[in-house]
């Protein structure tokens, strides 16, 4: 009885990696997110300009000087009232929302759930990455990190829940953040009157006051993982990270004929808010209230900026509704900004590319010469160059630097 014959070997081939979904053509970015993203470097470079004063006393009012003359005190009261406490929580809805954007993409492209979300997830642990080796080489400061925490921490708890699911957990943290201000807001009632705003002033001055490069890279290590824990510990960012979801699934920003009301809403009461509350801090800050004022409206200052930064979000939507069919579109301006907007995380990382070696004490040192009026004259400056090197990639057809290599990092996938 002779045996079947034996079935013919079956090649076994290695299969093709998975490409990575090609990115969304420039010319069919919508317009707000990218307006919005090149307005906010320039709040993001008003906002660390102080910071780099390292010899100026400072008082209850963030990093600003407790000094100065009529220039500098105007300089002083337009970062309080407009930028601080307000840019990274713009920042934060904005960065949520491109998640949105970006697995509303994926998905429409037929990308698996799996895939997305492991995209998702690198993306988040290199940014993570990102801002360790960052605040190492420059910034003690740095946000990247932080966001790319809570993206890691919110992702898996939050990106299926309903809409209903998320609007309770927003006001859930919002109730949380005013208990916590109003406890905050007892305490400094209680305070001594050298309030803990200007002792932790200089201890977040201390990597950029030190001149020994290696000492100071050390110290912002540790000022960077304080910032990275107490970056979500307060809830701000964690709030404006759902509120960006919420908006994302909704195309709030890119379709805002379609939610014009709400965002006129948003934008006056949220920028109305802030504003006011900023108002108050900065005449206390100048000397027209009681000084310890400062001190004490310091948290609400802070509490206000979620809904600042939502505003002002909502504010550059109205903007791109504006500029749909108007011939500003194409100005110089806005090309710019949208330009900009395109590169942001290049344009971010550019700033302390600057800032470091030509503020800080290991570097020139100039920030021990400077007063408020002046480092805000570098910061625009900064914002400036940086539109004019994003135009010119524009005109190139060339993305960001650090958005390709991110890009390259989050898509990776080993043949099998």
């Amino acid at each position: 009885m002779t045996s079947a014959p034996a079935s013919p070997p079956v090649a076994v081939l290695p299969t093709q990696p998975t490409q990575a979904a090609a990115p969304t053509p420039l010319a069919q970015r919508a317009l707000a997110p990218d307006l919005a993203r090149g307005m906010m470097l320039l709040l993001i470079a008003l906002a660390h300009a102080p910071w780099f004063l390292y010899l100026s006393r400072v008082g209850d009012s963030q990093m600003h000087p407790a000094e100065g003359n009529l220039a500098d005190r105007l300089a002083q009261a337009v970062n309080i009232v407009i930028v601080d406490g307000r840019t990274h929580t713009m920042f934060g809805l904005l960065f949520a929302y491109g998640i949105g954007q970006m697995y509303a993409r994926q998905t429409s492209r037929g990308g698996p759930e799996s895939e997305i979300r492991g995209t998702l997830r690198r993306r988040h642990l290199w940014m993570l990455v990102f801002g360790l080796v960052h605040a190492a080489l420059l910034w003690q400061g740095d946000i990247l990190g932080t966001y790319g925490l809570i993206g890691l921490l919110m992702m898996p708890l939050f990106f299926r829940r309903s809409d209903r699911t998320l609007g309770i957990w927003i006001g859930v943290l919002l109730v949380i953040g005013a208990a916590a201000m109003a406890v905050s807001t007892v305490s400094a009632l209680y305070a001594p009157a050298e309030g803990a705003g200007a002792m932790a002033a200089e201890m977040q001055r201390a990597s950029l006051a030190e001149p020994n490069y290696l000492l100071a890279g050390g110290v912002r290590i540790l000022q960077w993982l304080v910032g990275l824990i107490s970056g979500v510990a307060t809830l701000a960012l964690p709030t404006v990270f759902l509120i960006g979801l919420l908006g994302a699934r909704h195309r709030v920003l890119e379709e805002p004929e379609r939610h014009l009301s709400l965002l006129r809403w948003v934008a006056g009461t949220g920028i109305g808010a802030g504003w006011f509350v900023g108002g108050v801090q900065a005449f206390a800050h100048i000397g027209v209230l009681e000084p310890r004022t400062a001190a004490v409206i310091a948290p609400l200052h802070f509490f206000v900026g979620i809904f600042a930064g939502v505003g002002y979000a909502a504010l550059f939507g109205l903007i791109a509704h504006r500029l749909r069919n108007h011939p500003a579109r194409r100005s110089l301006p806005v090309r710019g900004l949208t330009a900009l907007g395109r590169r942001s995380l290049s344009g971010y990382l550019a700033q302390s590319l600057v800032y470091g070696p030509l503020l800080a004490a290991w570097g020139l040192g100039l920030g021990a010469h400077l007063s408020s009026w002046s480092v805000m004259v570098i910061a625009i400056s900064v914002w400036l160059l940086s539109i004019a090197t994003a135009l010119a990639l524009e005109r190139g057809g060339r993305r960001g630097p650090a958005e390709v290599l991110l890009r390259r990092l989050s898509y990776r996938r080993r043949a099998r």
